[in-house]
């Protein structure tokens, strides 16, 4: 890492040699603007507005319009005269309860390194934070801008956090927070048990940026001449919620099941008062004998008609041996 920034932390009358370094980088691809026919660089030329002309830079300035649409000019000499007493010095200002430092103030984050003859003091300032469980608030100019900032620890390293002012926060003024809206106790229940069945410690390595994952994908291909394959799109989810309470208990539910936790059994319906009045008739009701089965048709017929033909067959035979025995009676 390359040092931004070197100078001191004034802590009462002890001073901490310290340098300062970006505590975070951006990992998003980032692409330039081109020409589509032949990815030919597309480039930005300063030129003046009044006549067109390209302007060095150093020839550029600093210029503040005012509402009648006139502009100041401010140089580099008209800025070095302004005080700025923390162009080299992190000022402790106070020590306050971290809990009361509302996140929205974080701008950016600083890791602070001391200088080698100053680690004794670093380290008993590191510890003093640590114990106290106090953010340290602190201004610094940094780039010739006066920021207010936190002094805090993380991983055994003084972390500077540059601050946004008070007056840079926006009023949360939304028409809904003047409404008046009924929430049944059965809703916050469920919701509470969604926020408890979903809740776990922090561990950011758990996630990832996967749209940035799937664009390196698609840049990886197009260097290998491979074809892009477009990545399934999720199901669109309906936009309305018809019944909060059957949502809030399937998430719930749902969070459960990820989780690896046995789903709650659905609640058993009582059976109604029509059901057991059903029950009671047909218990009182007398029960009627079953009627006697009766073969098809067909299946007797088809049995009656084998025993005919044998009889026709007996008396066939027993004719025709009544002739033979008169015929040689006759011939004798």
């Amino acid at each position: 890492m390359r040092a931004i920034w070197k100078g001191a932390v004034s802590f009462g009358l002890v001073s901490i040699g310290v340098k300062m370094y970006s505590a975070t980088e951006e990992r998003d691809i980032s692409f330039h603007q081109v020409r589509r026919s032949d990815g030919s660089r597309i480039r930005y030329r300063r030129v003046a507005e009044a006549d067109g002309e390209e302007v060095a830079y150093s020839d550029i300035a600093k210029g503040y319009s005012l509402p009648s649409g006139e502009t100041i000019v401010l140089t580099d000499e008209d800025l070095a005269d302004l005080p700025l007493a923390t162009t080299r010095v992190v000022d402790v200002l106070q020590f306050v309860p971290a809990e009361q430092v509302d996140p929205i103030y974080f701008a950016r984050s600083y890791y602070l390194e001391p200088e080698n003859q100053a680690v004794k003091p670093y380290l008993l300032l590191r510890d003093a934070l640590e114990e106290s469980g106090m953010y340290g608030l602190v201004k610094v100019a940094i780039r010739n801008r006066e920021q207010l900032a936190t002094l805090r620890v993380r991983d055994g390293v003084i972390v500077l956090e540059t601050m946004i002012w008070p007056d840079e926060v926006r009023e949360a003024a939304f028409p809904f927070l003047d409404e008046h809206v009924d929430l049944r106790p059965q809703e916050l229940g469920m919701a509470e048990s969604l926020v408890a069945s979903m809740a776990g410690d922090f561990d950011p390595d758990a996630y990832s940026d996967d749209y940035r994952e799937a664009l390196q994908q698609v840049i990886d291909a197009k260097i290998e001449g491979r074809e892009v394959v477009e990545a399934p799109q999720a199901e669109p989810t309906a936009g309305n919620v018809v019944d909060l309470m059957a949502a809030l208990r399937a998430s719930v539910e749902a969070a459960k099941r990820s989780r690896g936790e046995t789903a709650t059994a659905p609640a058993k319906t009582e059976p109604t008062k029509t059901t057991e009045a059903t029950k009671a008739s047909t218990k009182s009701a007398p029960a009627k004998k079953a009627p006697a089965k009766k073969a098809p048709a067909s299946k007797t017929a088809a049995k009656k008609a084998p025993a005919k033909k044998a009889a026709a067959k007996a008396t066939a035979k027993s004719g025709t041996g009544a002739r033979k025995a008169t015929a040689r009676r006759r011939s004798a």
